[in-house]
């Protein structure tokens, strides 16, 4: 989450929030989330997991990383599941595809 704090800027220049959401409890949340400027929700339960089309990990009870580029009206735009640190969003790349994204859509008459 510290890579998207880096660029929350650069984000925020493109009309995108950032948010977070976790298994943790409110205290080990709150020790994370202190260095960030974007909202982090803890206690995330298995039903908030179901909801927002997040993978439940059966064996550890716990939501798996899920991230979703989500467009304005709420439809997922696009998505990564991971089982491991492997496979994450890389802010970096993101930040570059919103970039083109919104470059493509300025030319649309």
């Amino acid at each position: 989450m510290a890579a998207y704090e880096e660029r929350r800027e650069a984000f925020e220049e493109q009309g995108v929030s950032i948010f977070a959401g976790t298994v943790d409890s409110e205290e080990k949340t709150q020790e994370v989330a202190a260095e960030l400027g974007f909202p982090v929700a803890y206690g995330l339960t298995r039903a908030d997991g179901d909801a927002i089309g997040a993978w439940w990990e059966e064996r550890r009870d716990h939501i798996q990383p899920s991230e979703f580029l989500l467009s304005r009206s709420g439809k997922v735009m696009f998505s990564t599941y991971s089982n491991s640190p492997v496979g994450r969003m890389d802010p970096e790349e993101t930040l570059t595809l919103i970039k083109y994204l919104n470059a493509k859509r300025a030319k649309v008459p």
